[in-house]
């Protein structure tokens, strides 16, 4: 058994009615909700908690590493001379 080919939606009675129909149809009507002429608003909540990159420790091994540069002693120690001068920005220039 083969179903009959329906066709096209724009070719439908049910279009061709609504075209010529200019009073709003209910499944469209949003009842006064929500939607983008009428968002919906949240009372306000609590601060939310935002964490950075210097919120934790950091070894100068790992800042070196980071900042893409291979863990050599002299890496390393520059990293450790960042670090103990700049304080947590130097983290943050590179892990914001």
């Amino acid at each position: 058994m083969t179903e009959k080919p329906r066709p096209p939606l724009e070719e439908s009675p049910e279009v061709a009615d609504a075209i010529q129909d200019d009073v709003a149809v209910d499944a469209f009507i949003t009842g006064g909700g929500t939607d983008q002429d009428t968002p919906e608003f949240l009372p306000p909540g609590p601060e939310p908690q935002w964490r950075t990159g210097a919120d934790q420790p950091w070894d100068p091994a790992d800042l070196a590493v980071a900042e893409g540069r291979d863990p050599t002693p002299e890496n390393v120690e520059r990293a450790r001379r960042e670090l103990a001068e700049d304080g947590p920005a130097a983290i943050e220039r590179t892990v914001p």
